[in-house]
């Protein structure tokens, strides 16, 4: 069983990053994205994720409405629904720069905000986040896997004054 390595970690790793809007999203500007992206970023770098330590990720956050969202959904994933985030990791290469696509669904998010009462900046930074940590690797397939998972989010989420999502 992998152990994580807790490493002294205090600037994130090099962050080239593409904020693509399919959709209007106005309160969600790049300047917030890329403040959620890079707090996931030292979360994950003081983590300590498998192999080499992350020096760098070259990332895309998509925003897309329900129709393109469904396609995703549909050519990835065989699944005719929009989902709130489909996240594409290209993995961690032996230098460590960390490569994905994060697509996150307006509509599909701000539905969600709505039934679950939560604000909507909220939500769209743990989806955000979520899809980063994805990008990185981490995966919600085992009890253990998603333990893990959740509980770097909720910790991160906290730092930020966001409840944890997970609970009802």
């Amino acid at each position: 069983m992998w152990m994580p390595i807790k490493r002294p970690v205090t600037m994130p790793p090099e962050l080239p990053l593409a904020v693509q809007y399919a959709v209007d999203a106005p309160e969600l500007p790049r300047w917030r994205v890329r403040r959620w992206v890079q707090q996931a970023l030292l979360a994950a770098a003081r983590d300590g994720l498998p192999g080499p330590a992350l020096q760098r990720a070259e990332l895309t956050i998509r925003f897309v409405d329900a129709d393109e969202g469904r396609m995703l959904n549909h050519d990835f994933r065989g699944r005719d629904y929009a989902t709130n985030v489909l996240t594409f990791e290209y993995g961690i290469d032996p230098e460590g720069t960390a490569r994905g696509d994060v697509v996150v669904c307006l509509p599909a998010l701000q539905r969600e905000a709505q039934e679950q009462q939560k604000p909507l900046l909220h939500h769209a930074a743990h989806l955000v986040i979520h899809g980063v940590f994805h990008a990185l690797g981490y995966d919600h397939e085992t009890p253990e896997d998603a333990n893990r998972m959740e509980n770097l989010e909720t910790a991160l989420l906290a730092t930020m004054r966001i409840p944890d999502p997970y609970v009802a």
